[in-house]
């Protein structure tokens, strides 16, 4: 069945029951060009696959698409032809541009309303030029991250193909490691479906998998668990008993964080005074072997172990898969990127410095930014239907109070909620 476009207003029929869906038109047409990703290393991923343009171009009269011309995407420039949409190198006529990583600065065009993960909204000093360039261009920047329900949880992502290309190479790194089995690359499958099938007669020796986090990062290390045949068990049980199979244990927040003068948790206040809270993962590290680590952290939380922790005899994880990836972060000894050529890296557990991966000695780290480019057609067609379904409604019919919300630059301003920003993004006052 194709996506449909929600509508947070509620202003449309079931499409699902045989009914074309239509929405309240807008005057203005919304033309929409998906960019040439320019960042270095390459990214392949799309925000929206070739069906998902034919389908929108098909029943939104007030929706134009083109897509700039590109030799490195998932989907080639002929399956968009083939899809009916227009292929150019000129996007200045747009209205929205879509994107996925980072923008270039010398690409930018400027008094445009861009959408893409920008990686600005934790100050990332890399990333502090972009947002300037944005500032002086009168840019409007919609980040995909910002883009919240209520609740805080993220609307759109690509985090359940992360955490299942994170938990593959996890689990191929320490086969790696022990010699005990051979796990093909994530990236020489042809998609999803074929990797399901590289598990078929993989028998996992009885190791204990940690498994951090409950978000989409997190389910999709689940997801991998269970095709693998690994037991999910309580943590109680994961701290005392002995497996003859492999089994993981998923800890969320209350299981990891207690406050240091109340002894309790709570989600809200963890998350709006992070710095209150101990980290419980200590009682883990003797009993682990791997770590799949899914968890979102900023510089307030408390991290899962110390550098004394993991030079301490009782530390036992000898894999460790940091999907969320944030240098010196949750996990402190994430010494930045590796690459989907080269992921796994050695960290001395003494030193704390890098070292080849598998030696004595050391653990393994497998971090990786940018893993949903080894599953790129799986991950922009997931990825595509959630910006169908929740947001671009939002933009063609005017904006709403969550397009507000992820918008951190309006016409090169910033925004009520981003103007703490203001000294990285070189505001004057």
């Amino acid at each position: 069945m194709p996506p449909i476009l929600v509508s947070r207003n509620d202003k449309y029929h079931g499409y699902g029951n045989g009914q074309s869906s239509k929405f309240v038109q807008n005057d203005a047409m919304l033309v929409i060009g998906l960019i040439r990703e320019g960042k270095i290393p390459s990214d392949n991923r799309v925000a929206l696959t070739p069906a998902q343009c034919k389908f929108l171009s098909k029943h939104y009269t007030d929706i134009q698409i083109k897509v700039q011309t590109a030799t490195n995407r998932c989907y080639t420039d002929h399956e968009y032809e083939q899809a009916g949409i227009e292929i150019t190198d000129d996007l200045s006529d747009c209205s929205l541009i879509l994107g996925i990583k980072e923008i270039p600065v010398n690409q930018l065009i400027p008094n445009k309303r861009y959408m893409f993960f920008s990686h600005t909204k934790k100050m990332q000093p890399y990333n502090q030029l972009l947002m300037q360039a944005m500032v002086e261009k009168q840019i409007t920047l919609i980040d995909y991250e910002c883009l919240e329900h209520r609740d805080g949880q993220r609307i759109i992502g690509f985090g359940f193909f992360a955490g299942i290309v994170g938990a593959h190479n996890g689990i191929m790194a320490y086969g790696n490691r022990t010699g005990a089995y051979q796990l093909e690359r994530v990236h020489h499958v042809k998609d999803y479906r074929h990797l399901i099938h590289t598990y078929f007669g993989l028998k996992l020796p009885p190791i204990k998998i940690a498994v951090i986090g409950s978000g989409r990062v997190a389910h999709g290390i689940v997801e991998v668990m269970n095709l693998m045949d690994a037991q999910e068990v309580e943590p109680e049980d994961y701290l005392t008993k002995k497996y003859e199979y492999p089994v993981y244990v998923q800890l969320k927040g209350n299981d990891l964080y207690r406050h240091k003068s109340t002894g309790k948790y709570s989600r809200d206040h963890f998350h709006a005074n992070p710095d209150q809270y101990d980290c419980l993962f200590n009682q883990y590290i003797a009993h682990t072997t791997i770590l799949m680590n899914g968890i979102y952290w900023s510089t307030e939380m408390p991290r899962l172990f110390t550098m004394n922790e993991l030079a301490s005899n009782r530390f036992g994880i000898q894999t460790i898969a940091d999907i969320t990836d944030d240098k010196n972060g949750s996990v402190p000894c994430n010494l930045g990127d590796a690459t989907i050529q080269d992921p796994i890296y050695g960290v001395d557990k003494i030193t704390g410095q890098k070292t080849a991966p598998y030696i004595e000695g050391s653990v393994d780290v497998m971090a990786v930014g940018n893993l949903p480019n080894e599953l790129p057609r799986d991950a922009s067609r997931y990825f595509g239907e959630q910006l169908i379904k929740y947001i671009l409604n939002d933009i063609r019919t005017g904006g709403s109070a969550l397009i507000d919300h992820a918008t951190i630059l309006q016409n090169g301003k910033l925004t009520k909620n981003f103007e703490y920003l203001k000294e990285y993004a070189g505001v004057v006052e």
